[in-house]
């Protein structure tokens, strides 16, 4: 069954869509996103200073958007690695929740991360679709 990113739990405040991570998308401790209080929970997710931050909790949206520091360090830190090896940008993100919504911005990713061959979602960290195995050769 496709995994598909249907509600905001699975965008995390820093931008991430949680739905296209390989601890989601794994068939063993399957994390829930930064947002579930239920279930496995990956550890970098758990600890994760962005999700604990004391700043975000003050902000409306629960996004880094919002924060009096935004982009911080942190975020900064953590946009500059995946945009380096994964080619995807945590501040893009929160930049098009911001401007488009965070529905379309869904939709949009369910769209961009879906595989080619069957539809399923692909890992940004593996670049392949865990159901068909299609390994992705291209930016997307």
């Amino acid at each position: 069954m496709q995994k598909e990113i249907d509600n905001e739990i699975l965008i995390a405040p820093c931008g991430m869509n949680c739905a296209i991570c390989m601890a989601y998308l794994r068939d063993k401790n399957v994390c829930k996103g930064c947002w579930s209080k239920i279930g496995y929970k990956a550890k970098t997710c758990a600890r994760c200073i962005i999700k604990n931050c004391e700043l975000l909790n003050k902000t409306e949206s629960k996004f880094c958007y919002d924060c009096e520091k935004y982009p911080c360090l942190r975020l900064k830190q953590l946009d500059k690695r995946y945009r380096t090896k994964y080619k995807m940008s945590m501040i893009e993100n929160l930049e098009n929740i911001k401007k488009i919504g965070l529905l379309k911005f869904i939709q949009n990713e369910n769209a961009r991360w879906a595989c080619k061959k069957c539809g399923s979602t692909i890992c940004v960290h593996r670049k392949i679709c865990f159901k068909c195995g299609t390994i992705v050769k291209y930016n997307l």
